[in-house]
């Protein structure tokens, strides 16, 4: 979960103190694995070979080089130099260089952009854009740079999480089980001071937010059944049960009522004609 513009809190760049570690944190866990896939599912139905998509939050590059193995042109921005240089290492390695341009570049100066575009899509993984303070304003830039009908592919965290709500109200944290309503956000410490303030807005909020410039199609929940990714532990200890909850999460993840609960959700916009 790299972020573009982020809240800040120490002055320090947060993602920059994870970079080295991410991969190893969630992108190569049993639940990131997990649920990244989940993610993949949508944006391989929503894109298809010879489009030209823009990402934002890139992150170590993992989501871009998907996108490029599968034909699919990717300009990817990140605005840790941390990140992008993870990033950079795997596209150097990668078959699927060639798809991928990988940019250090902040939202608030997305819009340097415009005169690449239009782009066909955007994607956004992993609750970058639960990071960022206004919402209007970024919906505002991305649909500068996008043509009227293209889709929006957005991951961010769930309003509120099912799975949170029970870890912690097991150990007695009831402050900690319902941290993802405050209205204020909350702040996260990553690593080595580095600090973040996330806000979980509602779907509702989020298509809100992105109107009159998107419109929403459609979304989901990713981490019904599947864990937080801080609950790696548990796959380890109960191989079964993660396997049947990987199986079980898609169909989670549609259900009203259900897909409400998601450690995540994926949103679905399109560029409005207006």
């Amino acid at each position: 979960m790299s972020s573009l513009g982020e809240t800040t809190i120490a002055g320090v760049e947060p993602f920059d103190t994870i970079a080295e570690v991410y991969d190893n944190l969630f992108t190569n866990s049993a639940i990131g694995s997990a649920q990244r896939r989940s993610v993949w599912t949508e944006l391989d139905r929503n894109f298809r070979p010879g489009q030209r998509i823009l990402e934002i939050n890139c992150g170590t590059g993992v989501d871009a080089l998907h996108l490029a193995g599968r034909g699919i042109r990717v300009v990817a921005c990140d605005s840790s130099s941390g990140m992008i240089a993870a990033a950079r290492r795997r596209w150097e390695a990668s078959p699927y260089r060639d798809g991928v341009d990988l940019r250090h570049l902040a939202i608030e100066h997305i819009t340097r952009l415009e005169g690449e575009g239009p782009y066909d899509g955007i994607i956004s993984n992993f609750a970058g854009l639960n990071c960022l303070p206004d919402l209007k304003q970024v919906a505002a830039n991305l649909a500068r740079l996008v043509s009227p009908g293209a889709k929006a592919i957005l991951c961010l965290f769930g309003r509120l999480c099912l799975w949170e709500v029970l870890w912690y109200l097991a150990q007695g944290h009831f402050e900690k089980a319902f941290r993802r309503l405050r209205p204020q956000g909350v702040v996260a410490t990553l690593a080595a001071g580095g600090q973040v303030l996330i806000r979980y807005p509602a779907v509702r909020s989020l298509q809100e937010e992105f109107s009159p410039y998107f419109r929403l199609k459609s979304w989901k929940g990713v981490g019904v059944a599947v864990p937080p990714s801080y609950l790696e532990f548990l796959p380890a200890r109960f191989p079964r049960l993660f396997r049947w909850a990987v199986e079980i999460d898609p169909f989670l993840g549609r259900c009203p009522g259900f897909r409400a609960l998601a450690d995540h959700v994926v949103v679905a916009l399109e560029r409005s004609e207006i």
